[in-house]
């Protein structure tokens, strides 16, 4: 039966990681579950940390979210993450790997307080949104399903693999644990998680792929980030017949804004082109000595940290993202530029990589550090000639964003994903981007 022909599902969704005053993963989770709600009745499971944000944003405790503290082990565990990290923001393999001993703890908290609801029938599915990384297992995918609730996992997304050319970039970032990640898939609870989940959201295509053959029925793939339309709300104009590029992001190895300084450097110091650096971190001091170093100041500015709510303000007068990461999961700045209307130029790897198409942007193949800055460097100089051929290009990136990246019609697409739990994937597979979803009026009331 599907609960979705006569009613609202009752959901209760578990996002350990949701804030809608962060970014990143915790932003995926709070947009996610609060998109949800517009289709679902939905409450919130969060750690603690979230509570106070969450009040602020107007939820009610109790009726509409639940904090669980477990902070008596969470707390501790992450101060031993911090230290081996070594580094603010590097050690991202290292982070997920403290995360999978601390997350199990909090989950068995949830199941603590709610399993009694669960197996009394008071929600329809059991939905875990965050964590995002499929290296972390569910202990409570079993008790879910034995209860008879549809479990859904993800969207599952991570783990892509280096470029082989940059490991110097690697060792940069201090991922010493990436070499030996690929461990994550002979431990025991991973295929119990898998084995036990109704529905798995993957990510991107990397993550579905490593799902094991046995289990690649329950996938679907769904990319993770969505766009926020009160958040993203302009339309960009770029003013006059000079190339206006952009750049969004930490300003750490595997960004790659370095690679962008000496492609675009020629530009710069002709007046052909400029350039605006949205972000902070480490390289900043020394992206700041190499554009000096290469006598193209002129024309471009860092802008350095600027609260996540204000980058359209600079990225909407822009033709371009240019964005040559060697390492995005999920890519979620090349979706804001999409929804602004500003055309990606990226390298094709990855998150990105799957969110670009030819008539929506450009791609450079993922070579030498030689090779994409020559690839954005000719690609660059050839737009810089006619800024305004770019036009077309936005217009299908915004639309191509409109069409199914708003987290509205990512809720939608969930809600398809949990009438094919609830029917037991007897019917058709939903698939947002080869096929035409069928209409929501028709299951719901």
């Amino acid at each position: 039966m599907s609960a979705l022909n006569t009613n609202r599902p009752r959901v209760l969704a578990i996002a350990e990681a949701a804030n809608p005053e962060w970014v990143s993963v915790p932003l995926v989770g709070w947009s996610m579950a609060q998109a949800l709600r517009e289709v679902a009745d939905v409450h919130l499971v969060t750690q603690v940390r979230n509570r106070d944000a969450i009040l602020r944003a107007g939820l009610v405790e109790g009726r509409d979210f639940t904090a669980i503290d477990s902070e008596a082990v969470a707390r501790p565990l992450w101060s031993v993450a911090e230290k081996l990290r070594m580094g603010e923001g590097k050690g991202w393999t290292t982070l997920q790997a403290i995360n999978a001993l601390i997350y199990p703890w909090f989950e068995r908290m949830v199941w603590q307080q709610f399993g009694p609801a669960i197996k009394a029938g008071e929600f329809d599915v059991v939905h875990r949104i965050t964590p995002l990384s499929p290296t972390i297992t569910s202990p409570i995918a079993r008790k879910v399903d034995r209860a008879g609730v549809p479990f859904v996992l993800g969207p599952l997304n991570g783990g892509v693999p280096w470029p082989k050319h940059f490991d110097a970039e690697r060792r940069a970032e201090k991922e010493w644990l990436s070499y030996l990640r690929n461990a994550y898939k002979h431990l025991p609870g991973r295929a119990r998680t898998l084995k036990h989940a109704s529905a798995v959201v993957v990510g991107s295509r990397h993550t579905q792929s490593e799902i094991p053959a046995s289990y690649q029925d329950k996938t679907v793939y769904i990319p993770e980030n969505g766009i926020d339309p009160s958040r993203f709300n302009q339309i960009a104009q770029p003013t006059g017949d000079v190339l206006k590029a952009c750049f969004v992001g930490r300003l750490v190895p595997y960004k790659g804004a370095d690679m962008l300084i000496t492609a675009s450097a020629e530009l710069l110091r002709s007046g052909r082109m400029t350039l605006d650096i949205i972000g902070d971190g480490p390289m900043l001091g020394q992206l700041q000595d190499q554009a000096k170093f290469l006598d193209c100041e002129r024309g471009l500015t860092f802008h350095k940290w600027i609260p996540h709510a204000e980058v359209q303000s600079i990225l909407s007068q822009s033709h371009i993202l240019s964005f040559p990461s060697i390492r995005e999961f999920g890519g979620g700045v090349v979706l804001e530029a999409m929804a602004l209307g500003v055309v990606p130029l990226i390298v094709d790897y990855a998150g990105p990589g799957e969110l670009v198409s030819a008539d929506t942007g450009f791609k450079v193949p993922c070579g030498s550090r030689e090779d994409i800055i020559a690839a954005f460097a000719e690609t660059l100089t050839r737009l810089s000639d006619n800024p305004a051929s770019l036009a077309p290009l936005a217009r299908n990136a915004k639309a191509r964003v409109d069409d199914y990246f708003l987290w509205p019609r990512k809720a939608e697409q969930i809600l398809h994903v949990y009438d094919w739990a609830l029917d037991e994937r007897r019917a058709e597979k939903p698939d947002i981007f080869t096929a035409r979803l069928r209409p929501l009026a028709a299951t719901m009331p």
